[in-house]
């Protein structure tokens, strides 16, 4: 089986790969080791099994006891470790979810629903890094990827807001305690028309 390490599972990222995961029964074809870098020792998920303890995120020797490695750390841990690693020699699979490694010449970029192709063409010349793309662009490429292969579309452009969702689970937790500051003043009196909600948000933002 092969020996596969995550970190940054416990993040929004991290936390819906696990799930789909599960849901997939992926657990059952690979030995999972889970690292962290701020609870070492402490106790990892059930996959790791019985006394299975949390590994130091930062200890390459330990990093390197896997083939694979899935990073959904962020990208300032990308930067520190996958360098290290790959200067010590490791020649293991490095699959992140950071933006860090993007453009680099030896990664492919995987949304295998667009270029599946793409993927298999990397794995068969021997590529060992492969990163997830921008959030927009991906959805954008599977609605619209077709498309493009068709020829039916010459080119296009979009432009989004930064998503709460895209700086991680603790500053969602942050929104989620913003909004609860900001419509606190707001209960007690639900009968108030819009401008006068307006106002006390505006308040409470002071």
């Amino acid at each position: 089986m092969l020996r596969v390490g995550f970190t940054g599972w416990r993040g929004m990222v991290g936390s819906v790969l696990l799930e789909r995961m599960r849901e997939e029964n992926d657990f059952a074809d690979i030995e999972p080791m889970f690292f962290s870098t701020s609870n070492v020792g402490g106790a990892a998920p059930q996959e790791a099994g019985d006394g299975g303890a949390l590994r130091d995120a930062k200890n390459l020797r330990e990093l390197a006891s896997c083939e694979v490695l899935l990073s959904c750390q962020g990208g300032d841990y990308t930067t520190e470790i996958y360098g290290a690693l790959r200067q010590n020699g490791w020649k293991g699979f490095w699959i992140d979810a950071a933006s860090t490694l993007r453009m680099s010449d030896d990664a492919v970029i995987v949304l295998d629903p667009v270029n599946a192709d793409v993927i298999r063409d990397g794995l068969a010349r021997g590529v060992r890094t492969f990163t997830g793309g921008n959030c927009t662009v991906s959805l954008m490429l599977m609605a619209v990827g077709g498309l493009f292969r068709a020829r039916l579309v010459e080119w296009m452009t979009t432009m989004t807001y930064q998503a709460a969702s895209g700086a991680g689970a603790a500053k969602m937790m942050e929104l989620v305690r913003q909004m609860e500051c900001l419509t606190d003043p707001t209960r007690a009196t639900p009968s108030q028309n819009a401008l006068e909600v307006e106002r006390m948000m505006i308040e409470a933002q002071r």
